[in-house]
């Protein structure tokens, strides 16, 4: 996958103009484009998505300098993604005077019991569906086809998926192009944690500074090393090598 090919959101003002009713929307960061790198099945995920959000300031630095198609203007983070998008639906629910639905598929059932809590308060024109899948690295066609029927049951406006990278965005994909889900989707991965409040997002001068990255590692050294310490030098190399090979 090369990030100049690629079809990025330029900026939040964009948000607005991403259509009410089905569409899928992914993030791309620093560790997601490198997983694409080796995973076919993710790049697919990624590309064919019907939209990208450069959730990282070296996604949106390196379209730059590599002089890509989509030149994003800022980060746009899975968190204000997320913000935009409930905001908006809660705010054409209470001028409808209608009520939406919105559901959360992944994470545990306390995540999401703590999720539907804080979001009744929130988003009080909006009933909130939560369904915590297995914790399995790949799902059986028994799970796949218990996670549908609930999904179709529920018939959200809007479907949040947080079951972390690649495995969200590979699962989203598969059952989008099955036509299985009809509805708006964005997959969002540690948002689920973050407005559950059971992870901490980094303080705002940090994301201020594009350092979010090293507030998850100081947070987690012993799970994040690999993935920030070599992953981001392992990121200059390949977007490096898009620019030797251009």
């Amino acid at each position: 996958m090369r990030l100049t090919e690629l079809d990025i959101i330029e900026s939040k003002k964009e948000l607005e103009e991403i259509p009410i009713g089905k569409v899928l929307i992914n993030t791309i960061n620093a560790h997601s484009y490198n997983v694409a790198q080796k995973d076919e099945l993710f790049a697919e995920a990624l590309q064919n998505g019907d939209y990208l959000i450069p959730d990282g300031a070296s996604i949106v630095k390196a379209c730059h300098w590599l002089n890509a198609k989509s030149q994003p203007k800022e980060r746009i983070a899975g968190w204000d993604l997320f913000a935009f998008e409930m905001q908006r639906l809660d705010g054409r629910c209470k001028k409808d005077d209608v009520r939406g639905k919105v559901m959360f598929l992944g994470s545990s059932d306390m995540v999401l019991e703590k999720i539907k809590k804080k979001a009744a308060i929130d988003y009080p024109n909006l009933e909130i569906i939560t369904y915590s899948p297995p914790y399995k690295t790949a799902f059986s066609d028994e799970d796949n086809a218990a996670i549908i029927k609930a999904i179709n049951e529920a018939d959200p406006d809007l479907l949040w998926i947080g079951m972390t990278a690649p495995k969200q965005e590979k699962w989203a994909c598969q059952h989008w192009k099955n036509l299985d889900i009809h509805c708006h989707v964005g997959t969002i991965g540690a948002v689920f944690d973050f407005y559950a409040g059971t992870a901490k997002r980094a303080p705002q001068w940090m994301q201020a500074h594009s350092l979010e990255w090293l507030y998850r590692l100081a947070k987690e050294p012993r799970r994040m090393w690999r993935r920030y310490l070599i992953g981001n030098i392992l990121y200059i190399c390949y977007i490096c090598m898009e620019k030797l090979y251009a």
